[in-house]
């Protein structure tokens, strides 16, 4: 169904007796919006889209003010470790049902009808785990970076530029960033312009002020596509930099891989590749986790995303399966259950628990459909506590 039919909004705004000059401005806006992209849907107003993702106006304009204090809630969730390690945790923030329910609108009308770069293997339609590891099989050489804090790097100016490239007006297209955005629950301690008010622009509504820039939230529904469109220029330079050095690469989220089959590729072809990478990295606002950089020669064992690739197709990892199996174990034990389990893992509730229990076979679904079919039967007849 077309999201604009200028028939319609003339008939409706002449039996409103809407301003012919505001009519005129409206068709104008929409039509060049739709000369980019006839899938995206027109956003004249912040007030036009509350009206389109059933939301509630006056909760909207107060998120882009800044003035909401229940805009998201937060919980923790512990991040996979190997044995041994400190056990850490991802901030996740979940917008409230208004702001959810417009993300949700954001992320369907627009984002999903802009087009990342093509070696962005995350959060695009059609794309799996499966496909994004498939690159790197068989692999003599792998390294493997990622970038600290992938969200949290992206400010809303960016959020901002992919709304006004896709063809917005400049204040929805601030709004829109805004409702994607926000602060951060500390003052940055670092003074670039980056976090600081926006440089040189006078708001018309003073209200949209604010002393802060806010963040993409790890949580929004609308993070991930965002995220994409803002790291085009990232991997335009992954891509240029692969391309020089004879490798292939692929980004999924903050994981960047690169691979070669070459037998004339080194270890000093590798380290001044790394460097290179750090320094682009700089420029686009982000930081290399140094402490994920990994190098991998000929003759050792090959993961990507946590999949073996030193075959012909991506396989699961005799470790995972064998996590998968002794959590079963002990869920069906009896004397043990779910709830002691959960407590005995660390998890502070046996809902989180059996949530993490079924993100492990989404996940193993992707490489192994059979193994995870017949893991979940067993999953979904444990007694679960209600």
């Amino acid at each position: 169904m077309p999201y604009w039919r200028p028939q319609f909004y003339e008939s409706t705004a002449q039996q409103r007796s809407v301003d012919p000059t505001v009519l005129q401005n409206a068709q104008l806006t929409a039509s060049l919006l739709l000369a980019k992209s006839h899938k995206l849907a027109p956003v004249l107003s912040l007030r036009h889209l509350a009206h389109c993702s059933g939301a509630d106006y006056g909760y909207l304009r107060a998120v882009v003010e800044r003035s909401c204090d229940n805009a998201y809630r937060f919980f923790k969730i512990r991040k996979r470790c190997v044995e041994g390690e400190p056990v850490r945790y991802r901030l996740i923030c979940v917008p409230s049902p208004h702001l959810m329910q417009t993300q949700r609108w954001i992320v369907e009308h627009i984002l999903a009808h802009l087009t990342p770069h093509e070696c962005s293997v995350a959060y695009t339609k059609g794309s799996t785990l499966r496909d994004a590891a498939s690159r790197h099989c068989g692999a003599r050489w792998l390294i493997k970076l990622d970038l600290l804090r992938f969200f949290e790097s992206i400010n809303e100016i960016s959020a901002y530029r992919v709304f006004h490239a896709a063809g917005y007006q400049k204040l929805v297209s601030f709004e829109l960033a805004r409702l994607c955005t926000r602060l951060r629950s500390s003052r940055p301690t670092s003074q670039s312009d980056k976090w600081r008010t926006w440089p040189g622009r006078a708001l018309t509504i003073r209200k949209y002020f604010s002393e802060e820039i806010g963040h993409l939230p790890q949580g929004a529904p609308t993070s991930p596509m965002l995220a994409n469109m803002v790291s085009i220029g990232l991997d335009q330079d992954m891509q240029a930099l692969s391309d020089d050095f004879g490798l292939r690469y692929s980004r999924y989220a903050d994981d960047l891989t690169f691979s070669t089959d070459s037998k004339s590729f080194t270890r000093s072809d590798a380290s001044r590749l790394i460097g290179l990478a750090y320094g682009a990295f700089g420029r686009y606002g982000f930081s290399p986790n140094k402490t994920k950089t990994t190098l991998v020669p000929p003759g050792a064992r090959k993961l990507v995303l946590g999949v073996l690739v030193d075959g012909d197709v991506p396989r699961l990892t005799r470790e995972f399966k064998s996590l998968l199996r002794q959590h079963l174990y002990y869920l069906e034990k009896a004397g043990v259950g779910p709830a002691a389990h959960a407590r005995n893992r660390g998890f502070a509730s046996v809902g989180g628990f059996r949530n993490h229990m079924f993100g492990l076979l989404a996940y193993s679904k992707q490489i192994d459909p059979a193994l995870a079919q017949a893991y979940r039967e067993r999953l979904e007849a444990v007694a679960w506590p209600i």
